[in-house]
């Protein structure tokens, strides 16, 4: 007997989970989702649920899905924390995935209360709509709202590069390589939030540090970040992340940096110091060193590989860098 919640998500349980066209596994299979999708539920029936995809309907075997239902009173969950919309006309969604439809679009300047979440979104309500926001749409509300970066001159250190492997990690990985993913990624976040960001080498390529600091010099720097990992074979469960300042009056853009990157990726903070290295002893401009992370570590090695970790970092490195020019004198 099949029965409909139009108001119930599927969430996955497993991957490569095979949809297929009808309830029963004789049936074709016309695509597969993965662990941790949502998807709006149509019916069930038996041992089967079906679900709407983007552009086609499908059934799963309901012992590798749970159900949940937002008619079950969870509005009574309140949280007590409340958003505002900053933007014009937020669409809100009938569930927690995209594939749900849109109910309606929040006004900018409206006041939501949040009543319950899932891990990428928020189900929020006021007297006149209730539904589902993306948690990335108010992250980057508050990125805009608190970017004190917009403008700001920042040359990024991707360490080592060419002839220069630099550290080598637990299963033969290099830094060099570990050094100039972190830097695109930082790259493109902060031209995102509108600075004028310069590179201190393109490519895998060996740069001379003396190049290195004067390009700073040459350019009306505001922050110079030099990306660099570290290895200890000896004891590869060594894990932390350290900063480092040659002149004092930059202690606080090594501190903020690494407290926001240990807050992000949970990480050691092993603590910002003074040190005698030349990009940065060299440099006549705000700079500091960062190392992020041990890659004679092999389970830190593999993590830091990553897309997703490597995000996190990087949300560290700009949130730590907005902090310091909102203190700047």
């Amino acid at each position: 007997m099949a029965t409909a919640d139009k108001s119930a998500s599927v969430v996955v349980n497993t991957d490569n989970l095979n949809v297929r066209s009808s309830p029963g596994t004789q049936h074709e299979v016309v695509t597969q989702v993965h662990s941790g999708d949502v998807y709006p539920m149509i019916q069930q029936q038996d041992k089967w649920v079906q679900i709407r995809l983007q552009d086609q309907k499908g059934w799963l075997a309901s012992q590798y899905v749970t159900i949940q239902s937002y008619s079950d009173g969870k509005q009574s969950k309140q949280t007590g924390k409340t958003i505002t919309i900053s933007k014009e006309k937020v669409h809100l969604r009938g569930g927690p995935a995209s594939t749900f439809d849109i109910v309606g679009f929040a006004e900018q300047g409206a006041e939501f209360q949040i009543i319950s979440e899932t891990e990428k979104w928020y189900e929020i309500s006021n007297d006149n709509l209730t539904g589902f926001i993306l948690k990335d749409i108010l992250k980057s509300q508050q990125a805009e709202s608190n970017n004190s970066i917009k403008n700001k001159t920042i040359v990024i250190d991707a360490g080592h590069g060419g002839r220069d492997i630099g550290a080598i990690g637990a299963n033969g990985t290099y830094e060099k390589h570990y050094t100039y993913q972190t830097m695109r990624e930082l790259k493109h976040e902060l031209t995102m939030l509108g600075a004028d960001v310069i590179v201190t080498r393109e490519k895998n390529e060996f740069v001379s540090l003396a190049s290195r600091t004067s390009l700073s010099n040459l350019n009306q720097t505001d922050a110079f970040i030099s990306i660099h990992y570290n290895s200890f074979p000896k004891l590869p469960s060594v894990t932390g992340i350290s900063a480092y300042y040659y002149r004092n009056q930059y202690q606080d853009l090594a501190r903020y940096i690494l407290e926001e990157v240990s807050k992000e990726t949970g990480v050691r903070n092993r603590g910002s110091k003074f040190a005698d290295y030349q990009v940065i002893r060299q440099n006549l401009k705000p700079a500091i060193l960062l190392e992020l992370g041990f890659i004679s570590n092999p389970e830190k090695e593999k993590l830091l590989q990553t897309n997703a970790y490597q995000k996190k970092i990087v949300t560290g490195i700009v949130n730590g860098l907005n902090r310091y020019f909102k203190n700047e004198p």
